[in-house]
């Protein structure tokens, strides 16, 4: 009776502390210009004002500086199309149907948050990636624009070839002279960076960097020179992305349009390595998030702590411009408004309800038998965290004889596939590539890269019970298939691109396929178990 009581007084706390915030946003007569900029495979903490030294990155740290710098913030689904649906619709992958997966037909049922800012007087676009890769379809007859109408026509020439020739600053000032006079807009700056390839070796030759400047190498990793000058030319896109940015920070101060421009900084997932990107783990789902909106952020400077996830973003942008979410056309949202952190001055924990975050994956690329995914749930606290794998026959990283095809190829994935052919090795390789248990628990206080599966170890069964039945329960609520035994119909729905649509049957059978994320060498031709 205790905790119920408690959790009204929260509960009634946290209504009380919104209808606060909500009225203050509504006394601003002006509604806001949204500017939201979001990397391609970019992890937390990988931007200086995290107190990182080899990676510079002066405009996201103006915008934490002026604004709000998040310490816990989430993607629930590590992959660049569900993660983006997430953001967009405000509900969690397994909520989403074909959107759930990587490369999908996006379900006509589910409206995204730009399209509705454009029905209800935003002036909308994006310049670079906007929803993608997959098909978006269409919507009362027309295709769909999921991030507005595209803005890349300016381009340039990149500082090496695996740069995109997109000239990100110029089609948003290109955006803002086409914008109508008091209109407000919504952009959508979506980089490549700091998405593989990468040019070997541009960290050190084009930005003067060191491999003695990275003061630790995750211990999932081999720690020697090939890995850390990847990580060096990861570092020197991270950084383009990152110039583009303070460009645009620059325009919109030179047309005074900052003061008015709620400007949001992320990544849509973790950075393309192994046991990261398209993972479940850390470094998959931990992403940076700094937001700034001039005066209106009371108390700038301030480090949040509480847990936020992707499915915030689209209720807090319909509350700042006005829109009811109930009749706005938008499917029901999982994610709470970031409205309340905005106005509150309070710095840390602002929130005692953001004490967890859920993450989970169904199909991202293929290379299974039948297009299988690997279907993962997890909950994330501030202590541990737990993953439930559904599936442990299959191959978390996609099966060996096609390349593990949800690792982007890299010399830190050579390197690794290396030591296991040529050395026998299989430290590094079971970690990245191997067979996973049903159940994973992680300390995080005291094993942050969750390398000691406490799952099985008597003394933590208690927390892991726990926080399973936590997690299934959230998921009950949010009706996620795989609940109620229809987890297969993940598996059911269709790749979006034919041309490799059923990957692994074909391919045994002899057909060749241009995979271009992945290297010739990754194919495993003689594997054995």
């Amino acid at each position: 009776m205790a905790a119920q009581n408690n959790l009204l007084l929260l509960y009634v706390f946290g209504c009380c502390f919104l209808f606060s915030c909500q009225e203050k946003v509504a006394e601003s007569s002006r509604r806001p210009n949204i500017l939201f900029a979001i990397a391609d495979d970019l992890s937390y903490p990988h931007m200086g004002v995290y107190g990182i030294d080899w990676i510079q990155t002066p405009a996201f740290d103006r915008v934490a500086r002026e604004g709000l710098l998040f310490s816990r913030a989430y993607t629930p689904n590590a992959k660049c199309s569900p993660s983006r649906s997430i953001i967009l619709t405000g509900r969690n992958s397994w909520q989403l149907e074909e959107a759930a997966n990587h490369v999908p037909f996006f379900p006509e049922n589910f409206a995204s948050h730009v399209e509705i800012l454009g029905e209800n007087g935003y002036f909308t676009g994006f310049t670079g990636k906007g929803w993608a890769p997959g098909n978006p379809g269409q919507r009362n007859g027309k295709p769909r624009m999921l991030t507005g109408p595209r803005y890349s026509d300016i381009q340039l020439d990149p500082p090496t070839e695996q740069i995109s020739k997109v000239d990100y600053a110029a089609n948003f000032s290109q955006f803002l002279d086409e914008k109508p006079e008091e209109t407000p807009f919504y952009f959508w700056y979506g980089a490549t960076e700091p998405h593989r390839a990468y040019a070997y070796g541009s960290g050190a030759e084009l930005a003067g960097k060191s491999i003695e400047s990275i003061d630790h190498v995750p211990a999932f990793w081999p720690d020697n020179d090939s890995v850390r000058n990847d990580l060096l030319d990861y570092a020197y896109e991270v950084e383009y992305f990152d110039q583009h940015l303070m460009v645009m920070l620059q325009e919109l101060e030179k047309r005074g349009e900052l003061e008015n421009t709620v400007v949001v900084v992320t990544s849509d997932n973790g950075m393309p390595f192994p046991r990261v990107k398209g993972q479940a783990y850390e470094y998959s789902n931990h992403l940076p998030l700094a937001i700034m909106w001039g005066t209106n952020i009371q108390n700038p400077g301030r480090v949040i702590d509480d847990f936020v996830n992707f499915t915030d973003f689209a209720p807090t942008f319909l509350e700042l411009a006005k829109i009811d979410a109930d009749g706005s056309g938008m499917a029901p949202m999982t994610g709470k408004s970031l409205v309340p952190i905005f106005l509150t001055d309070q710095a840390g924990k602002t929130d005692p309800t953001r004490n967890a975050v859920l993450i989970g994956k169904e199909r991202h690329d293929i290379g299974r038998p039948n297009d299988q995914g690997y279907p993962i749930r997890g909950i994330v606290t501030e202590d541990f965290t737990y993953i439930h794998n559904f599936e442990t026959d299959r191959w978390p990283a996609g099966n060996p004889e096609t390349g593990y095809l949800n690792t982007d190829g890299s010399p830190t994935k050579t390197v690794i596939l290396n030591q296991r052919r040529v050395d026998g090795n299989t430290h590094f390789w079971n970690l990245s590539f191997g067979k996973r248990p049903q159940e994973e628990l992680y300390d995080r206080q005291k094993d942050p890269e969750g390398l000691n599966n406490l799952a099985l170890h008597p003394e933590y069964q208690a927390i892991k019970e726990n926080l399973k039945e936590a997690l299934f329960q959230q998921l009950e609520a949010q009706e996620d298939p795989r609940m109620f035994g229809n987890g297969d119909v993940f598996d059911s729905y269709e790749y979006a691109q034919e041309s490799q649509r059923d990957f692994y049957t074909r391919f045994m059978e002899g057909e060749s396929f241009n995979t271009g994320w992945v290297n010739d060498t990754d194919y495993e031709t003689d594997f054995k178990e």
